[in-house]
């Protein structure tokens, strides 16, 4: 069973693409610049029985007209048999896609965080036949956001330091930057983050912190995403079995990603009735660019 602090750790990626930019900003290492970013299937199962899941899978598409894979790991201690695997995913992928494969590992304290940026060799100590260098997110180079102006720049990175640093000395003071934020911005966004931010803390002092502010200024942002984390990440209907509540669904989720919706197309999703088509565009919604896209014919 996938944890609610691992889900929430990876999957800010899914819900906002743009987040790796800002990653690999602190990482300090030049980034081609995207034109645009697809979630795709994290199944890397081979034919025989033995399954292997990434966490998270990026296409970027980026302005030379190439593409790249992002695979995005959440790591919460030392596990000696996950660096095979992170060297399997970038084999797989790469002879899967015949794309660059970008391995990227974020960690919640520094010691899993300076294990995960250990080389993998594989092959000969002088001579090895293939180096993994993955690149790591952790406490020790993620920005500790502090300040509610800092935080309201960036949202969806001061999430992320938030998760990341959530047993820092100074967790208080970060929680409390990004609230001032979030109730600075559009409510729905605000749901979103809020809900990550309440995952993504887990089991930690932290986490009650977050629901006192919450409770006292945030508490309509509540509710929004939290049946996304019940069934290991699976995006699910907040109003189940009900046709309208798919489609409002729908058109928050473009909302808060910023994705524009003529009118012509909002009837389109409100007059459906069809509930499959529904959770065809719902899945589409969480990563289309545009709203024609989300209601392409299959």
């Amino acid at each position: 069973m996938v944890s609610s602090p691992h889900e929430a750790h990876h999957r800010i990626f899914q819900e906002n693409p743009s987040l790796f930019a800002s990653a690999f900003r602190t990482l300090g290492i030049p980034f081609p610049e995207p034109v645009a970013v697809s979630l795709m299937d994290t199944d890397l199962t081979e034919i025989r029985p033995l399954e292997r899941h990434v966490d998270t899978l990026l296409r970027i598409d980026v302005a030379d007209g190439g593409s790249l894979l992002l695979a995005i790991e959440a790591q919460g201690r030392k596990d000696p048999d996950k660096r095979s695997s992170w060297a399997y995913y970038l084999a797989h992928l790469y002879a899967k896609f015949r794309y660059p494969c970008v391995l990227l590992v974020v960690c919640r304290d520094k010691g899993t965080a300076e294990w995960a940026a250990e080389p993998i060799r594989i092959g000969l100590d002088k001579h090895p036949s293939l180096v993994a260098h993955p690149l790591v997110l952790g406490p020790h180079n993620v920005p500790v956001v502090t300040d509610a102006v800092r935080a309201a720049d960036d949202i969806p990175m001061a999430v992320f330091s938030a998760i990341t640093h959530s047993n820092d000395h100074d967790i208080a003071a970060i929680l409390e930057a990004l609230a001032e934020a979030l109730r600075a911005t559009d409510a729905d966004a605000a749901a979103v983050f809020a809900e990550f931010t309440e995952a993504g803390l887990g089991a930690t002092p932290a986490r009650e912190i977050w629901r006192n502010l919450m409770g006292t200024g945030l508490s309509h942002f509540r509710g929004f995403v939290a049946e996304s984390f019940r069934d290991e990440g699976r995006v699910e209907g907040r109003v189940e079995g009900r046709v309208e509540g798919r489609g409002e669904d729908i058109l928050r989720i473009l909302a808060v990603r910023g994705v524009p919706v003529p009118d012509e197309a909002r009837q389109r999703i409100t007059a459906c009735k069809d509930l499959a088509v529904l959770d065809v565009w719902f899945e589409r919604a969480v990563t289309a660019t545009t709203v024609d896209a989300v209601l392409a014919e299959s």
